[in-house]
């Protein structure tokens, strides 16, 4: 059953999806080769607590850690640990938080250094598929065309791998609410889309086989070739002409090249993606 939401309800969840975008971008001015993730996770979990939250992922069905920091060819879930980053990593943090009652929830890719023109436009692609996506997530279309819209872009005209194990979802007083939001899919399919719903849209592309393992931690989701994997998340919420996004990565950006030690040469403004 899809929840929807009052516009008190959607104003909190904004207020969370920002606290989110800010503790993400604070990562985007310190992110360097010899941190380690497991450093950014107590960052994070300081800041969640710093601004009055709860980790939202710390022990759910049993996650260790406040973040997931998935690094290369991990797509999602990836352990913090106390391996040391280096030149040419790509970074995804996924970040969630509750306060007030609700939950916000997205991720950003990172990139450390120099990487090869391949790993560009991967994340590039991947960035521009989400606003692909929530372009789609208006009042009177479906699931499907925002699945099929996200394909289309990643899949048919760059021929990458889309992850079929792994979805986006609704969010609301829990993280993982209906209806479920793959990034495949036939347009004109699945769920109606009605104003006030809020999703969590979440590309989770691979630059080579779409297919993934899931490592014996129960958690860690690796692409099956070894390739690199980019995942980009806004949360959304449903509404007339057009979707209100309720995260802003306009602020991880800005923190972004701040850093020298991050790479933004695939960057073109997140809004204006959808012209591309």
């Amino acid at each position: 059953m899809i929840i929807y939401k009052t516009e008190a309800e959607i104003a909190i969840m904004k207020q969370n999806a920002s606290l989110v975008s800010a503790i993400l971008a604070e990562v985007a001015k310190i992110l360097k080769p010899g941190m380690t993730t497991l450093q950014i996770d107590q960052l994070c979990k300081t800041m969640i607590f710093d601004n009055k939250g709860i980790p939202v992922f710390y022990n759910y069905r049993g996650y260790p850690f406040n973040i997931c920091a998935s690094v290369n060819d991990v797509v999602v879930h990836g352990f913090p640990n106390n391996r040391e980053l280096k030149d040419g990593d790509v970074v995804s943090i996924d970040l969630g938080i509750t306060k007030n009652g609700y939950v916000g929830e997205h991720a950003y890719t990172f990139i450390l250094g120099e990487v090869s023109e391949a790993v560009l436009k991967l994340v590039r692609v991947t960035k521009e598929s989400l606003y692909k996506g929530i372009e789609k997530a208006i009042v009177g279309n479906r699931v499907g065309d925002i699945a099929f819209a996200i394909q289309d872009y990643t899949e048919r005209k760059h021929g990458y791998g889309v992850v079929r194990e792994l979805v986006g979802h609704g969010l609301g007083r829990s993280m993982h609410e209906d209806p479920q939001v793959p990034n495949f899919g036939k347009r004109g399919t699945g769920p109606k889309l009605k104003e006030n719903a809020v999703l969590a849209i979440e590309p989770m592309i691979n630059m080579g086989t779409k297919d993934v393992y899931t490592e014996d931690d129960d958690w860690t989701v690796r692409t099956r070739d070894g390739k690199p994997s980019v995942h980009f998340e806004h949360n959304v919420c449903i509404k007339r002409n057009k979707a209100l996004i309720l995260s802003d990565f306009s602020i991880i950006e800005a923190a972004e090249k701040t850093n020298p030690n991050l790479n933004t040469s695939y960057e073109l403004v997140s809004e204006k993606a959808l012209a591309v």
